[in-house]
């Protein structure tokens, strides 16, 4: 069976068709892909700076090129903020925090269960 496939033609000009959302910052509406940094995530959302999702502002506007770069990275770094990771994620709390590794060996053992 030969079967020739039509392409699907699509009028630009239609309103029922809508294009793809552009994904970009909640807080200052800056497209993802000229983030000079990695983001920051906060509350569920990833932003383009720790600035905008605190609302202090955005930190990217005085990077001076668009795009992701070292100097961008350097310049937007999150600070963390108490009860969260860098990233914005809660820090972890209990024994995956880390805090039984403070302990010397034998008052590890004892405070397990």
């Amino acid at each position: 069976m030969d079967r020739k496939l039509m392409p699907i033609e699509i009028d630009e000009n239609d309103s029922s068709v809508s294009p793809t959302p552009v994904p970009a910052c909640p807080g200052c509406r800056m497209v993802k892909n000229e983030w000079p940094g990695e983001g920051y995530t906060h509350e569920g959302e990833t932003y383009c700076c720790q600035g905008c999702a605190e609302g202090a502002g955005c930190m990217c506007v005085a990077v001076e090129t668009p795009g992701f770069s070292r100097r961008g990275q350097r310049f937007t770094r999150a600070e963390p903020r108490p009860g969260e990771q860098r990233s914005g994620a809660p820090a972890p709390q209990g024994e995956l925090s880390g805090e039984r590794d403070s302990l010397g060996t034998e008052e590890a053992l004892d405070q397990g269960g």
